[in-house]
């Protein structure tokens, strides 16, 4: 991972320092979403805690069932080494979603309300941790400008492809949240094109195959778009009432949406480039 800077025996990574402010923006951003949404603050702030904490421990667990089982079973205690990297964005999903539905139901708040107001935070602290990911992608076979290079090979920053469709999914889901035909949609729309996104970067990248290019991270997405379809054909059949719905989107709010996801788009690759390149 790449250190950013140190202080004594402390170590702080490119990384780790992205994954907080990642964390931290989507914690402020969730809150937020809640209040509007009339949903009790402090029980959606434990709820927030609790499902990063079991998107992380899904996370880990994720990369070591998934992508490389043997290799940890004869060497149980690099389990605990997480600050050598290995963490599946699609156990980290999986564990964070089993979490909060498990304090969902335990507190007894909305399930499909809550998880929508929460939706739009998960995926902007995605966007914003991914910047600083140094998992690159595969060598170009033609150099083009963006490209980085590492061991003296140019290779597709596929952390940027990433981000970038991340931040544009998450400028969708907050323009999305303003007129929702049903509790549940922003949940449904980011479990059927996160997938997608995952996938098209999973073009740039190496991962363990399961047959040509179609890898164990191709097979998971794909399995998160098949529920999140089932879901919606559930949900899609409990309509808001009318006078819940919202008003279509004004003008000024659409533009404003496209700034921010513009801006975020360019800080993200000027720091990003500033790094690592």
């Amino acid at each position: 991972m790449k250190e950013l800077f140190s202080l004594g025996p402390f170590s702080f990574h490119f990384f780790g320092v992205m994954i907080a402010i990642g964390v931290l923006t989507g914690y402020y951003l969730a809150l937020k979403e809640a209040r509007r949404k009339n949903i009790n603050e402090d029980l959606v702030a434990n709820l927030i805690l609790f499902s990063i904490l079991g998107g992380f421990l899904g996370a880990r667990l994720g990369f070591i069932v998934f992508y490389n089982p043997g290799y940890y079973l004869a060497r149980p205690l690099e389990i605990l080494f997480i600050n050598e990297g290995g963490l599946s964005i699609h156990g980290g999903i999986l564990g964070g979603m089993l979490t909060g539905i498990g304090y969902i139901k335990a507190k007894k708040l909305p399930l499909f309300k809550s998880a929508d107001a929460l939706i739009p935070a998960l995926i902007l602290g995605q966007a914003i941790g991914r910047v600083g990911c140094d998992v690159f992608g595969i060598p170009m076979t033609k150099v083009f400008f963006w490209g980085v290079n590492v061991d003296n090979v140019i290779v597709h920053p596929a952390q940027v492809y990433e981000f970038v469709l991340d931040y544009l999914l998450f400028g969708y889901l907050w323009l999305k949240r303003l007129n929702l035909r049903y509790d549940g949609q922003l949940l449904v729309n980011y479990l059927i094109i996160f997938p997608i996104i995952r996938s098209i970067v999973e073009l740039f990248r190496t991962n363990p195959t399961v047959f040509g290019m179609f890898s164990i991270s191709h097979l998971l997405s794909i399995i998160l778009i098949i529920s999140g379809l089932i879901l919606r054909s559930i949900l899609i059949k409990k309509p808001l009432p009318l006078k819940v719905e919202n008003p279509p989107v004004s003008r000024t709010q659409l533009i404003n949406t496209i700034l921010v996801t513009f801006v975020l788009i360019i800080v993200s690759l000027t720091i990003f480039y500033l790094v690592q390149g």
